[in-house]
């Protein structure tokens, strides 16, 4: 485990605030994956707690939800406020919302406010591809992912970085339509074109990424081969779900965290006697993956608030290390 924080110091009397452009300006890959990964070892060893999560339908046709925890050693606490609003789109604005909050567990006063949208869709990327590493076969050269969206995006691109065997990517849309846009995003990178058959795409690919809103199955169980790693996560709320009837049954379940997963994840939809295992205790080496070549594997990925915690905290140790940043006046 990393050495314990100390909050940066900054007047007793200010909060700093931290907008969409300051926090992609501070967000390097690295220390994002690095952060990402201490949030799992902290989950692993218990050393940082993540509270019930909230998530509530809203009269606007919105999801919110609150994602909070501590760590108690290092003085991290805070909390993420986020959810889903369909109708953004029609505002030409991202449907996905979210706003941090860093607190001085001490005191109770705000350190600091970020915005919560890159730091979400990065920290989502980092997991994903830490999953990718522990639990894909390491030679995979094929992909097929579920979505063209800012996350489908983030998770491509952190999983070409994280397995530079792959070399072949079918997309598929929630449309059916093409989406050039996406393609030029890597077409540079690898071989990539819109899935015409999803089933067939599936059953040819090593890998599977599903981000989409998780409203239903996106392919058939038996199009899952043997051998294939899935990193799905766009089941977030009771009643979602990405994955068909019938596959967990056939795979080895792995979860960020198993109690948020049977709750909200795609493990709501599995067998209450399916073992799961947690991300953190392969990552600290308390549990070892041993692969054959024919199993199937799942990531389940829900979301940790300690994920969101550990990427704020450094981006604000950062800004206040570079003088970046609003501050304004916060009596208490």
């Amino acid at each position: 485990m990393a050495a314990p924080h100390t909050p940066p110091a900054t007047s007793a009397q200010q909060l700093l605030l931290l907008d969409t452009h300051q926090v992609i300006a501070l967000l390097q890959p690295q220390a994002v994956l690095a952060a990402v990964r201490e949030a799992f070892t902290l989950h692993s060893q218990r050393a940082g707690r993540v509270f019930p999560v909230v998530r509530e339908a809203l009269p606007t046709g919105g999801v919110f939800g609150i994602k909070a925890g501590d760590v108690s050693s290092q003085g991290l606490l805070g909390f993420k406020a986020a959810g889903f609003w369909p109708a953004n789109r029609a505002r030409g604005s991202e449907p996905h919302q979210a706003t941090v909050l860093l607190i001085d567990p001490a005191t109770g006063r705000p350190l600091c406010v970020l915005d919560g949208n890159a730091i979400t869709t990065e920290r989502t990327g980092a997991a994903g591809a830490l999953g990718l590493l522990q639990l894909a076969r390491p030679n995979s050269e094929r992909v097929c992912i579920f979505g063209t969206g800012v996350q489908a995006r983030a998770q491509l691109r952190h999983a070409l970085a994280a397995l530079p065997t792959l070399r072949s990517v079918r997309y598929a849309t929630h449309n059916g339509q093409r989406a050039p846009a996406f393609e030029a995003a890597f077409a540079d990178h690898c071989d990539i074109a819109q899935a015409c058959d999803v089933n067939a795409a599936v059953a040819a690919s090593d890998v599977v990424i599903t981000a989409t809103p998780g409203g239903g199955p996106l392919f058939h169980a038996d199009a899952v081969q043997p051998g294939t790693h899935i990193n799905a996560l766009g089941t977030d709320t009771q009643g979602k779900r990405e994955l068909p009837e019938g596959l967990l049954q056939r795979t080895r379940l792995f979860v960020d965290d198993a109690t948020q997963a049977r709750q909200i994840g795609e493990a709501q939809w599995a067998p209450s006697e399916l073992p799961c295992t947690e991300l953190g205790d392969v990552l600290t080496g308390q549990i070892a993956v041993r692969r054959s070549a024919d199993d199937i594997t799942v990531f389940d990925m829900t979301g940790l608030a300690l994920q969101d915690l550990t990427v704020a905290r450094m981006l604000h140790t950062q800004a206040m290390a570079q003088g970046l940043g609003t501050r304004i006046d916060w009596p208490w």
